[in-house]
C-alpha cells in the first residue's frame, strides 16, 4: 500500500493544524504543518478535522442489512398504523422475501389497542406475513406465516424472545442477500466515518465475514461474537477472543454473546418490580429470565477456561444484578451489553469488576415514553450514561443496527444532548461529556505508531449543536491508511 500524507489536519481535541503520513497502517509522523517528510499521495486536507476512526460496538449486520428489503414500519404508532402500510402494500402486490411479505420497525409498547391475529388475517388471509418488532425481540404474524413456519400464535398473533429469535435467523438464510448488499452497507457505514464494528449476529460469523472480506467487503474491521450453540465448535477450532479470522486481517473473534433477558418494548426485560398492570402472581410480570443464571454461569465458565470473554445481554435491572453477580463469582472480566436499567447500588460494580457497559443511547430517545410508562418511577436510573462514567465504568457506544441507525454520530448526539426535534432533555443529568462520548466511541488515538484508522469531518464536533452533531459531514475515512470514503 502506498504511503499518504495528509496535510493541514486540526485534531478533534484542539491545537494547531498538523500533517499526517501514513505508512504501513500506522500514523508514522505527525508533524506541524508544512513539516512532515512528505511521501506518497499527499492530500491537502486544507483544515478539515480529523480524529480516531469510529466504531459500532453493537450491530446486528445481516438484520441491518435486510431491513433496507422490508415494509417500513418505524413511523407507526399504533396497531391500526401497522395494519393500514401491511393493506396498502398487499394491495399494491409488494416485493415478497420467498413468499413471505415482511415488514420491520413497529414497537407495541404503549399500543392503546394491541395486536390481534384477526385483524391481520383479515388484512392479508392468504401470503404469510411477518412483521418483526423494531427491538427485534418480537414478530406478529398472520396464520398463513403460523402454518409455513409450524408455529403455535395465541389470539395477539405475537411471538416473543426465544421461539421468535431462532425463527428470526432463519429469515436471514432464506433470504440469501447478495454480497453486493453486504458491501454497500460497509460502503455507508464508511461513509459516516465508521471503520469497525461489534458483530452480534446469531449466525456462523467466522465463516459469514472470512467469506464477505474475501469477496471484497473490506470497508470495516469487525470483532464477531459466537453464541451459545456455536461455543462448543469455536472451542473445538482453537478460537479465543483476539484472533485473526480472514486473510485481510480486519475480522478478530470476539466474545461468546449470551441474552439473559428481553426487551422494555416487549415487557420482557428481568426487572425487580412488576410492568404496571401485570398482576404480582403472573410468571412474567417482572419480565423474564431468557437463560437461567446457573446455565449463563456454566457458559461464561466454559469459555473463560477456553480463551472466550463474554458480552451479556441485560436490560432490566434485576438482569444486571445477576449478570454482575455472576462475573464477580467467576472473576471473569467482559462486556455487558444494554445495560438499561440499573440499581443505584450497582453502578459502581462495573468498575469494581472491570467491566465494560455497551450502551446504545439512541434507544434512549426512541424509548423514553416507554420508559416512563412501564418504568416509572424508576427513569432516573434508565439509560444513565453518566452515572455509570461517573461510578468508573469503562463505555462503548453502539446503535444496535438495525434497532438503531448505524451511525456514530447520532450516538454521540443521543449521549450529549438526550433529546431530539422538538423535544426538550430526557434526564438531563445522565448526559455525557462530548469528549467521553467520543472516547467511547474508538479504540485507537492521533498518535504516532497508532493504526491509521481516521475520520475527516467538515465541522468541528466540539463547536457542533445537537443537529449539527446528527448530521456532521464526513470528508473521508481512512482504514489502516487506505481511503474507504472520501470527498477530498
Amino acid at each position: 500500500m502506498e504511503p499518504v500524507t495528509l496535510r493541514g489536519a486540526r485534531p478533534f481535541d484542539g491545537g494547531e493544524p498538523v500533517d499526517l503520513v501514513l505508512r504501513d497502517g500506522v500514523i508514522a509522523e505527525i508533524a506541524p504543518l508544512g513539516t512532515a517528510d512528505a511521501s506518497g499521495e499527499v492530500v491537502d486536507v486544507d483544515g478539515r478535522w480529523i480524529g480516531p476512526g469510529l466504531w459500532d460496538a453493537h450491530v446486528h449486520f445481516t438484520q441491518h442489512v435486510i431491513r433496507r428489503r422490508r415494509l417500513d414500519l418505524t413511523e407507526t404508532r399504533t396497531a391500526d398504523d401497522v395494519l393500514d402500510v401491511v393493506r396498502r402494500a398487499g394491495a399494491a402486490d409488494a416485493p415478497l422475501t420467498n413468499g413471505i411479505l415482511m415488514g420491520y420497525g413497529f414497537r407495541d409498547g404503549l399500543w392503546p389497542v394491541p395486536a390481534t391475529l384477526v385483524a391481520l388475517d383479515e388484512v392479508v388471509p392468504d401470503v404469510p406475513v411477518v412483521l418483526v418488532s423494531g427491538d427485534l425481540h418480537c414478530g406478529w404474524m398472520n396464520s398463513a406465516a403460523a402454518r409455513r413456519f409450524g408455529v403455535e400464535l395465541d389470539a395477539t398473533g405475537l411471538l416473543r424472545e426465544g421461539p421468535w429469535i431462532s425463527l428470526l435467523h432463519s429469515f436471514d438464510e432464506a433470504s440469501q442477500l447478495p454480497l453486493s448488499a453486504y458491501r454497500e452497507a460497509a460502503d455507508a457505514a464508511a461513509a459516516r466515518g465508521v471503520v469497525g464494528i461489534v458483530e452480534y449476529e446469531k449466525t456462523d460469523n467466522v465463516a459469514e465475514w472470512s467469506s464477505r472480506t474475501a469477496g471484497g467487503v473490506t470497508s470495516l474491521r469487525a470483532d464477531i461474537a459466537v453464541w451459545p450453540d456455536l461455543l462448543e465448535s469455536a472451542i473445538a477450532a482453537g478460537r479465543r477472543t483476539g484472533d485473526a479470522v480472514d486473510d485481510q486481517g480486519l475480522i478478530r473473534f470476539g466474545r461468546l454473546k449470551v441474552v439473559v433477558d428481553g426487551s422494555l418494548n416487549t415487557r420482557t426485560a428481568w426487572c425487580w418490580d412488576p410492568y404496571p398492570g401485570m398482576d404480582a402472581g403472573h410468571p412474567h410480570a417482572c419480565g423474564i429470565e431468557g437463560v437461567p443464571i446457573t446455565e449463563l454461569r456454566r457458559l461464561l465458565e466454559r469459555a473463560r477456561d477456553a480463551g472466550i470473554e463474554a458480552a451479556v445481554h441485560a436490560i432490566g435491572d434485576r438482569a444486571n444484578t445477576e449478570v454482575l453477580d455472576t462475573f464477580e463469582a467467576l472473576g471473569m472480566k467482559g462486556v455487558i451489553e444494554h445495560a438499561q436499567l440499573v440499581r443505584d447500588d450497582d453502578f459502581a460494580r462495573f468498575a469494581e469488576l472491570g467491566l465494560i457497559a455497551s450502551v446504545q443511547p439512541e434507544h434512549a430517545m426512541d424509548d423514553r415514553d416507554v420508559a416512563d410508562h412501564h418504568w416509572a418511577g424508576r427513569t432516573g436510573r434508565a439509560f444513565a450514561f453518566r452515572s455509570l462514567h461517573r461510578a468508573g465504568a469503562a463505555l462503548r457506544l453502539g446503535s444496535d443496527a438495525p434497532v438503531a441507525p448505524l451511525d456514530p454520530w447520532i450516538s454521540l448526539a443521543a449521549a450529549t444532548a438526550r433529546s431530539r426535534g422538538d423535544r426538550e432533555a430526557w434526564h438531563p443529568e445522565q448526559r455525557l461529556p462530548l469528549n467521553v462520548a467520543l472516547a467511547a466511541s474508538v479504540r485507537t488515538s492521533l498518535a504516532m505508531g497508532q493504526p491509521a484508522d481516521l475520520v475527516l469531518t467538515e465541522r468541528d464536533p466540539y463547536a457542533s449543536d445537537r443537529d449539527e452533531l446528527r448530521a456532521m459531514p464526513v470528508a473521508a475515512t481512512l482504514l489502516g491508511g487506505r481511503f474507504t470514503w472520501r470527498e477530498v
